[in-house]
């Protein structure tokens, strides 16, 4: 019954959308209906899907490099609050400066593009994941953390035994949180970045298409683009639950 509202819902606002357009005859280069975009997707699949997998290629590549160096990171910084009111400052910064306000200079120092790129979506997908695990290192149970003190524990075993395992479903929330980000780096990356050829993702073939007119085309970029957000997002959380279904009941829920 959960997925049958929002798939009627979905249907019908689709029915109503096409029949708005036919209504007002309205031209498909102004707003196609779902119809016409169904047609862009069939006509142009094989290219579409080799464009999406350059992306998710580049995304995949962020997210991972994004979930080690922000858990190394909170790992170090949470040795020292010293080191902490230092730099992370500088990680928040990085947070919220806009991509596309550092893309150019990334550009030009770097010549690979698909390098460019995944620095791109890097930045945007490393701060939940290093806020988030920060938050859980500094979440554990101060008890538990005077126990390993009592009994001798070093640091490195109080991090490794006690610190990391209370941070990871804070980690895993972080994830989740950084997987779409890091699909909206890579796409906003393709756009400034100005990618084209056959090594071109399915963003850059998205504002081609919106520049020749071409809406049907550029709504069936939409439509897998929004397509990939959800899986990955599905598919993180479908693994933040696996990990976690032996952890606590609290956090499964």
């Amino acid at each position: 019954m959960k997925s049958v509202l929002p798939i009627g819902f979905g249907v019908a606002l689709l029915a109503v959308w096409e029949a708005a357009i036919r209504a007002f005859d309205v031209p498909v280069y102004i707003m196609p209906g779902p119809l016409a975009i169904a047609g862009a997707l069939g006509a142009n699949f094989g290219d579409l899907m080799a464009g999406l997998w350059i992306t998710l290629e580049v995304t995949a590549a962020a997210l991972a490099l994004a979930a080690t160096s922000g858990a190394a990171f909170a790992v170090l910084l949470v040795q020292s609050r010293r080191l902490e009111s230092t730099l992370f400052p500088y990680a928040v910064i990085l947070q919220v400066t806009p991509i596309v306000t550092i893309a150019p200079f990334v550009i030009i120092w770097v010549e690979d593009i698909m390098a460019v790129l995944l620095i791109l979506a890097w930045m945007a997908a490393v701060f939940p994941v290093l806020s988030n695990t920060l938050l859980g290192l500094k979440a554990a149970d101060p008890n538990l953390r005077d126990l390993f003190r009592l009994y001798g524990a070093t640091r490195a075993q109080t991090t490794l035994r006690l610190l990391v395992p209370s941070a990871l479903p804070y980690f895993l929330g972080g994830l989740r949180i950084s997987g779409g980000l890091a699909l909206i780096g890579t796409v906003v990356a393709e756009m400034v970045a100005g990618t084209s050829g056959t090594r071109s993702g399915l963003a850059s073939r998205l504002v081609e298409a919106s520049y020749r007119l071409e809406l049907p085309l550029a709504f069936a970029c939409f439509v897998l683009l929004s397509a990939a957000g959800v899986a990955i997002y599905v598919g993180l959380d479908a693994l933040s639950r696996r990990i976690l279904r032996k952890w606590q009941d609290g956090s499964v829920a």
